[in-house]
């Protein structure tokens, strides 16, 4: 006979398969019955050949339940057919994804295909397929099948027995929502089924605890990227319905501008929050009165109030010709033609709000957690409508009160913007932001924390002066230490260039207690900087070795040394915190740091004040890219030594370009040599 086995046999085709086991039969074989009559499939070793027969027989049992479950007629067999197929996926020798995602997919076809069930049908198939889903995340038919039994029972049993384990597993163990979206979607219907039962937001509270663990440190490293972005993708679906109206609305740049003009949008449709209308503008020109009828600006769901007046009209047709793309704290703050704003959301979209700040409240609480939720929330991951709601900014004021609490800089940093021109959570919550809703309390505790840290430079002296002068003052006069010492020291900095300015300072510390005290101090440090550089003293000073900064700290306050050049610290003790003490050198040219603990914190604040310092020992520092960077500010220097220290290849080249005079370099045991 010819073309036998030239057109390939279908799994479906097969009747049975068998081991070849009587004596003398040929070696590794299996014998497949087709209608045909038997073909023999010889293997190299006995591995292989049970692998074929075990594939094979899975093959031919995946089609016959293919093709039982493709066509039901009565659901108790349909059942009890799933429970059969989940059995044989759950003892099957082979070990590969398809072996349970598959029956996955078929009861997923099915129940798509089904939309009559009832409710214990549905119940009933989800406890079926349970024992898979405890190793398999669902697929995404499965997953809308889910998000519609949370949303219509969400207190069935079902959720809290068969779909807890299922969401444990996708927040431990997936990498990107963005690949597989509705599993995000499930979880996050999940969550607010949680939200649904007698006790609320504390069954929420004991799943996200349960996801953490009882140590102090969670051992799932996905499980908070994963939270946070569930949070973020329900509270952006809060706004949504508004969101989706920006296709109709002005840009940013009209907004800024007030050239919007409503004969180029479509009529009847949603307009935007600070949406102004120049039949409303014309008319306030011409009207004398000081406020017009509220306007309601009217989205499916949201219902934004926006109250005008005139001056600040005025304001709004003053900004026409300026082009620039006006950053976000702009185009939040209440609008040159708005006085009052309030958004309300449905019943519905306020219930998911609340459970998701909530949830994010949960997250800020857990110390280990902090860092990475600083990081992940610095860029503002949220819509310009979730900042403009009244109720968004207050609820999420306690996170940020968690992250100015917090004194690790890692965390406490991330108020600041992500890059330049972008503004952040500290310019939101400062007075004048959109989320300010105190006086100034959450300002004071982020600067004095900031402050703490290695922002106490002229450039975040620099900024305050220019944009918060007025708060930092006021909270000044109301007794607010740390506002105190920002005042006090704008002025040992020479920050205010403006004489009328600095009188006004000088009366507002004067005013309170602390603030004199504080004052009268500065005044005593500028006189002994001005006796210090009358009388003179030394030019060169080494202090012993195991030096510490209190060492320095009474040496430097015991004698003149306005004359000091040469400062050798090598070998010491002395750490980032003596670097206070070295900007008050002003003759300063040679510093010796060989071998100290002296840091990127110091290094910054020496490259602001020792402008003229000409050689600079760091080798066997801990200085890193983030120190090194700032010495290209100090044009005077001629010798650096950068050995043994963290110096990376692009560093060396960027100061090498900035350091003109630089001539001798020492970059030995580093990443540039």
């Amino acid at each position: 006979p010819t073309g036998y086995m030239e057109n390939s046999i279908s799994y479906s085709a097969i009747e049975d398969v068998q081991l070849l086991s009587w004596e003398n039969a040929p070696k590794y074989c299996l014998q497949l019955t087709i209608p045909g009559g038997t073909v023999l499939l010889q293997a190299a070793n006995s591995y292989l050949r049970d692998q074929w027969f075990h594939s094979l027989q899975w093959k031919k049992k995946i089609y016959k339940y293919k093709k039982v479950l493709s066509n039901p007629s009565r659901w108790e067999v349909v059942l009890k057919e799933i429970r059969t197929l989940v059995d044989m996926a759950l003892t099957s020798p082979l070990q590969d994804d398809s072996i349970h995602q598959a029956p996955l997919e078929i009861v997923s076809k099915l129940l798509s295909e089904n939309n009559n069930l009832t409710t214990q049908d549905h119940e009933s198939i989800i406890v079926a397929i349970a024992p898979l889903l405890e190793n398999n995340h669902p697929p995404p038919d499965l997953c809308e099948f889910f998000c519609k039994h949370c949303r219509e029972r969400p207190r069935s049993m079902v959720v809290i027995e068969v779909f807890t384990p299922v969401v444990q597993r996708i927040l431990k163990h997936n990498m990107d929502f963005g690949k597989c979206p509705r599993l995000r979607l499930f979880t996050q219907e999940y969550i607010l089924a949680l939200n649904e039962l007698n006790a609320g937001m504390e069954v929420v509270k004991k799943f996200i605890h349960s996801m953490h663990g009882p140590t102090g440190q969670c051992p799932h490293p996905r499980v908070l990227p994963n939270l946070v972005a569930v949070c973020l993708a329900a509270i952006y679906s809060c706004y949504e319905e508004f969101i989706n109206s920006r296709d109709n609305s002005p840009s940013l740049k009209e907004i800024r501008n007030g050239c919007q003009q409503q004969c180029d949008r479509k009529p009847n449709l949603p307009l935007r929050l600070l949406h102004t209308s120049p039949d409303l503008v014309s008319q306030e020109a011409t009207l004398t009165e000081c406020r017009l009828k509220p306007v309601i600006v009217t989205s499916n769901e949201i219902h934004v109030e926006v109250e005008r007046n005139n001056t600040a009209n005025q304001k709004m047709t003053a900004n026409v010709g300026n082009d620039s793309e006006p950053n976000l704290i702009d185009c939040l703050m209440v609008s040159p033609t708005c006085s009052t704003m309030s958004i309300e959301l449905s019943a519905q979209a306020d219930r998911i709000l609340g459970c998701y700040v909530e949830i994010l409240k949960m997250l800020s609480d857990y110390d280990d957690w902090r860092p990475a939720l600083a990081s992940l929330l610095q860029p503002i991951p949220f819509p310009k409508e979730a900042l403009a709601h009244e109720k968004f900014t207050k609820e999420l004021k306690y996170v940020i009160q968690r992250f100015a609490e917090d004194p690790r800089q890692e965390v406490h940093s991330c108020l600041l913007s992500v890059r330049a021109g972008k503004d952040g959570w500290f310019q939101l919550y400062s007075p004048g932001g959109v989320a300010c809703d105190d006086d100034g309390e959450l300002f004071a505790s982020m600067v004095h924390i900031l402050m703490g840290s290695c922002y106490k430079t002229k450039k975040f002296l620099l900024s305050l002066a220019e944009n918060k002068l007025g708060p930092c003052m006021l909270l000044a006069l109301r007794g607010n230490q740390t506002m105190v010492e920002i005042l006090c020291l704008m002025l040992e900095y020479n920050i205010i260039d403006n004489n009328d300015t600095q009188l006004q300072i000088i009366s507002t510390l004067e005013s309170t207690d602390v603030g004199k005290r504080m004052y009268e101090q500065l005044c005593d440090r500028q006189r002994e900087l001005k006796e210090l550089q009358r009388k003179g003293g030394p030019t060169r000073l080494t202090l012993p070795s195991k030096s510490t900064d209190a060492d320095l700290a009474r040496l430097l306050s015991s004698g003149s040394f306005g004359n000091l050049e040469n400062l050798s610290l090598a070998f010491t003790n002395v750490t980032s915190a003596c670097a206070e003490h070295l900007i008050k050198l002003p003759s300063l040219k040679q510093l010796n740091l060989w071998s100290t603990q002296f840091g990127d914190a110091g290094l910054r604040l020496l490259s602001e004040h020792l402008t003229m310092l000409q050689v600079l020992n760091l080798c066997e520092t801990p200085v890193t890219d983030a120190g090194l960077l700032a010495l290209s500010s100090m044009k005077s220097l001629c010798s650096l030594n950068m050995n043994s220290t963290k110096l990376s290849a692009d560093t060396y080249e960027d100061l090498k370009a900035k350091l003109p005079n630089l001539k001798e370099v020492d970059v030995r045991y580093t990443e540039a040599w």
